[in-house]
């Protein structure tokens, strides 16, 4: 039985199959537990999906950048040019450019448009006609582009698989494959978390017509108000570094759930705040327009 402790602080001279059931493990608490560079990207994709199989393809196109990046991460471990990491804090230009991307996806889905600003939109709630022709099909081929940007980001886990596990491999051949274990598990978590957070859209008494429009709108406005959030934490950190060591500790030794800090209040207000706002705004939309529609007919009568 592997402990929490041996987990996170792994000791020396493990075997290569240790080391990759270890990244793999890690992998999966990495998925498993609120990460802003994760749960954000599945949950807007994987909810504009509204299905098992389009959840689940959300989280594993996403992993699958990630875990590519994570394989090349542990490269640069094994060989020792990760030490940027230990020198530069690259938290906030990740999540500037995690932002960027994602408000680029969700111009696309509300708008069409590669960039916007529907600032005006917000003042006004009857827009459920309007927007219903011009919302576009969540671009899944996207989340593999932020899964490889997201990647880059740099927490606990990343620190246990560059900097403990990568350099006890044999060789440089054996590199990259805690990454890749590391990914596979984080994928495996996503995977489940994509199929869940799409079946979030199955209300009931709905049409096809409805729940695409809900989850489509959702999607949007998730990625694009959740990527500006992302920018302005971006842009924070690298005007004010020390906003990024900022934590208020919880007692819990599991990265992603020791501490109150700004990924995950990233992840509360991008997954909790707008992306739960955007579903009961949209559903009230959908029935509003419903019960309009029934009164024009009751005129008509």
């Amino acid at each position: 039985m592997i402990s929490i402790t041996t987990l996170l602080n792994p000791p020396e001279g493990l075997p290569l199959t240790e080391i990759l059931l270890l990244s793999l493990i890690l992998g999966m608490l990495h998925g498993a537990t609120p990460d802003e560079h994760t749960w954000p990207i599945t949950f807007s994709y994987a909810i504009g999906k509204y299905s098992t199989k389009g959840g689940m393809k959300a989280g594993f196109l996403f992993s699958l950048g990630f875990t590519i990046q994570r394989a090349f991460l542990t490269t640069l471990g094994f060989i020792g040019l990760a030490a940027i990491y230990k020198e530069y804090n690259l938290d906030g230009p990740v999540y500037f450019i995690v932002g960027l991307v994602m408000a680029i996806a969700g111009s696309y889905i509300l708008k069409g448009k590669y960039l916007h600003l529907p600032i005006d939109k917000l003042l006004h709630k009857d827009i459920h006609q309007e927007e219903e022709n011009m919302l576009r099909d969540v671009p899944l081929k996207m989340t593999i582009v932020h899964g490889l940007i997201a990647g880059f980001g740099f927490g606990a886990y990343a620190s246990i698989i560059t900097f403990i596990l990568a350099p006890q491999l044999p060789s440089i051949w054996y590199a990259p494959l805690p990454g890749l274990f590391f990914g596979l598990g984080t994928m495996i978590m996503q995977i489940i978390f994509g199929a869940i957070f799409a079946n979030i859209m199955k209300l009931k008494r709905m049409t096809e017509e409805e729940i695409s429009y809900i989850a489509r709108k959702t999607a949007g406005r998730t990625l694009y108000y959740g990527g500006l959030v992302f920018v302005i934490a971006g842009l924070l950190i690298i005007a004010l570094p020390a906003i990024d060591n900022w934590a208020i500790s919880t007692g819990n030794p599991i990265p992603n759930l020791d501490a109150i800090d700004i990924g995950f209040l990233l992840v509360v207000i991008v997954v909790g705040l707008i992306g739960i706002t955007s579903i009961i705004s949209s559903y009230r939309e959908v029935v509003r327009t419903k019960h309009d529609k029934k009164e024009k007919v009751k005129e008509v009568k």
